[in-house]
């Protein structure tokens, strides 16, 4: 016996929605949709545990482990197409000057500030612009490029490279430890 109770309405019948005052319809058609958040209202817990999850799918709240980071580099997942690191960047300190002749780059800065450089030959960087939280840098294939900590505090950042740059699990623990294995 049902008393008149229709806990789902049709998928194509209007919801009345209370709360907004400027339509009276609910334009979703889920009740779950419009009501609960999408996302967990709580912060984490306990740390996200950094090291190559790749290739296996994987989920991560990624402003909260660039954060984290504290190592120079380190690999969070390596698929066949794609790679994304995590990077920490002492003040004064850089990523060096580097070039990928053939896959762009997407770097986003979580953390500090720096002066990103880029052109045609190492010795011509004619591009240059100062970046901050929130930033996003794009690096197409073929350009020297260089990103350096212009803050008093480490600059924490992710890049994403398409294809992987890095050997899978790559962990640099300092610059000196990237420079001393350059293909790892």
């Amino acid at each position: 016996m049902n008393n008149g109770y229709q806990p789902y309405p049709h998928p194509n019948h209007p919801v009345y929605n209370p709360y907004n005052p400027y339509n009276c319809y609910n334009p979703y058609q889920h009740p779950y949709w419009g009501y609960t958040p999408m996302h967990h209202p709580c912060p984490p817990t306990q740390p996200i545990r950094l090291k190559d999850y790749g290739p296996c799918p994987y989920v991560v709240n990624i402003e909260e482990a660039t954060k984290q980071n504290d190592y120079y580099r380190i690999a969070l997942w390596t698929g066949e197409y794609l790679q994304l690191t995590l990077m920490s960047i002492n003040p004064g300190d850089d990523i060096g000057l580097e070039l990928h002749e053939d896959h762009d780059q997407f770097i986003r800065i979580e953390e500090g500030q720096g002066i990103i450089m880029m052109g045609d030959s190492k010795d011509q960087l004619d591009f240059k612009a100062e970046v901050y939280d929130d930033y996003a840098i794009f690096i197409p294939a073929g350009k020297w490029h260089n990103l350096i900590n212009t803050g008093r505090t480490p600059l924490k950042l992710y890049s994403i490279y398409a294809p992987p740059e890095h050997p899978r699990g790559t962990i640099h623990r300092t610059k000196a430890d990237a420079e001393k294995h350059p293909g790892y």
